[in-house]
């Protein structure tokens, strides 16, 4: 009897994340981050939302993005572990307005904002550790390195942003393991 529950409860926890969601889930913008229209100083933030599916429950994935001054866009770096299926480098960068889109339906949460002159003085600090990233073809949910890896070692780069990563990036202590 309690093996059949168990069963059954399983079954409906695997069938709540087993939908084609990732397709359909919001990839839209929070409105959180400053618009580069409006903002015209320097901006560095990092974000995170929960993870895609049952990951969700217990860890989230993170970003950092960048927007110089008088830029019209801000330009996002992340780890995308599905990435490498297609051969592809899990570390990618790319241009957006909007820098604060959910993460396959779910909401981010701003963990950093920096403006202004000290965001611009940080910016090629952190560019320089985006090329120096040493796991730019590997992910591994746990322990890392992946999406969270990524942010804790451009903090650990570039201290003077004082980032702060919160208790479910998990694998951002994989950072420690510099090779």
């Amino acid at each position: 009897m309690m093996k059949r529950l168990g069963l059954l409860l399983l079954a409906s926890l695997v069938s709540a994340c087993s939908s084609d969601g990732w397709r359909t889930a919001s990839r839209e913008p929070a409105g959180i981050a400053p618009s580069p229209e409006v903002q015209k100083d320097a901006v560095i933030e990092v974000y995170a939302a929960d993870a895609y599916s049952w990951r969700g429950w217990f860890a989230v994935h993170t970003w950092i993005a960048t927007k110089e001054q008088n830029a019209d866009r801000y330009k996002v770096y992340e780890v995308v572990g599905w990435r490498l299926n297609r051969g592809l480098p899990a570390l990618t960068e790319y241009q957006t307005p909007t820098p604060d889109r959910y993460w396959f339906g779910a909401k981010p949460e701003k963990l950093l904002s920096i403006q202004g002159e000290q965001a611009q003085t940080l910016i090629p600090q952190i560019a320089q550790a985006v090329n120096a990233y040493p796991w730019k073809n590997e992910y591994k949910v746990f322990p890392g390195p992946n999406s969270n890896t990524f942010p804790a070692w451009i903090g650990q780069q570039v201290p003077e942003l004082g980032l702060k990563l919160p208790f479910s990036a998990i694998g951002s202590g994989y950072a420690d393991n510099t090779p």
